[in-house]
């Protein structure tokens, strides 16, 4: 006898935009000294963006606040890093928009 069959590993699904009372909390991981600055895509259950600025100073997160708020077409003011200054992954809160257009915004 062999034993029960192991169960079929799944993955929860956890969503790259989480809403919040004012908006959103999005999980980030840079790449910073890219070539160009973009938003790269999925990265596990964050986003992946390129940012030209290195990791020096906060130039990374100066530019990560600024390409937020002009990809998501909010005030910088709207833009704080919430977790992860001097990491690459970062938890970013975004108010005065919804996790749908934040979505069409980034990816669209």
């Amino acid at each position: 006898m062999a034993g029960p069959e192991p169960r079929p590993r799944i993955r929860a699904v956890v969503p790259l935009i989480d809403p919040t009372p004012t908006g959103i909390r999005l999980r980030v991981r840079v790449q910073p000294r890219a070539s160009r600055t973009e938003v790269a895509g999925p990265y596990g259950d964050a986003v992946r963006i390129r940012l030209t600025a290195p990791p020096v100073h906060g130039a990374a997160n100066e530019a990560l606040t600024r390409f937020l708020a002009e990809r998501l077409e909010v005030p910088r003011s709207a833009v704080r890093i919430e977790g992860g200054a001097s990491s690459r992954s970062k938890i970013v809160v975004i108010d005065g928009i919804d996790p749908d257009t934040a979505t069409r915004r980034l990816f669209g």
